[in-house]
């Protein structure tokens, strides 16, 4: 799809229900297609708001079998869980057929009323997750470490290619908020982050905690989350990042709970 759809936990028989703020947000934007939503990053350090790893599921029960990140991976085996080398998608034996993708999950906070709501936008598209990437990493740099003080905003961007024969390809991409330049955003940041300290609030301690959450999960997905992954990005006929995506931001209702038990999305 040409825009974002924000999701709460809940399905019923048409699909997954919006969130109230997808119509409070899409109300604002033209012609209704929301196409830009303002975030703010959780943790300052990139790797703990962005999760990308390559990622290959039993497509019956959608366990997670084999995480990896194209140097090394962890397997499930005979013996339970194993280190094996990891040579990417294209030369691993077990990953023909579309079989393993990479699986990307951004964690933002869309309303500042509940700073731990936590939305996840999911995606197995290279070049939401590059451009993700990235931009994590410039605006940390940037703002010395700041990164969850920055005004934000998701932004779907189309580009045309010879691969894609010319037909829109649909990615994900994190700017600053419209009508802010990088001076403003860094000088709010700064004073945003000396308001939250002298309130007491201690972002490193935040960060610590979710670094040790994630290295306490062997795999991060659970099995009951996996068939939903499965079932969206993993069917029989491999999908590219193009029209046909979806670019959805459901809704985590406790983070911190969220942390403890494998990062896993929580009704």
């Amino acid at each position: 799809d040409d825009q974002f759809t924000i999701t709460s936990q809940i399905q019923n028989k048409d699909g997954w229900v919006k969130h109230p703020l997808d119509e409070q947000l899409r109300a604002k934007a033209q012609n209704q297609k929301l196409r830009t939503i303002p975030v703010r990053m959780i943790f300052n350090n990139p790797e703990l708001n962005l999760r990308a790893e390559y990622s290959l599921f039993d497509r019956q029960t959608g366990r997670l079998i084999c995480s990896g990140n194209g140097e090394s991976c962890q397997r499930f085996g005979q013996n339970g869980i194993e280190q094996h080398p990891c040579p990417s998608p294209d030369l691993c034996p077990l990953a023909q057929g579309g079989l393993c993708k990479p699986y990307g999950r951004l964690y933002v906070n869309l309303d500042e009323s509940d700073e731990f709501g936590t939305f996840i936008f999911r995606t197995t598209g290279f070049n939401s997750i590059r451009t993700l990437a990235a931009r994590l990493s410039y605006y940390h740099a940037a703002s010395g470490d700041l990164l969850s003080c920055l005004p934000l905003q998701l932004t779907l961007r189309g580009k045309s290619t010879t691969q894609s024969y010319r037909t829109p390809i649909y990615y994900v991409d994190l700017t600053l908020r419209d009508g802010t330049n990088l001076k403003e955003a860094i000088t709010s940041a700064k004073q945003i982050d000396e308001q939250s300290k002298a309130a007491g609030f201690y972002q490193e301690a935040l960060d610590y905690v979710a670094r040790q959450g994630y290295g306490n999960a062997s795999f991060e997905v659970g099995g009951e989350e996996g068939l939903d992954i499965v079932d969206e990005f993993y069917t029989d006929e491999p999908k590219q990042e193009s029209s046909q995506s979806t670019h959805d931001l459901s809704h985590v209702q406790d983070i911190q709970k969220g942390l403890q038990q494998s990062v896993q999305a929580l009704n």
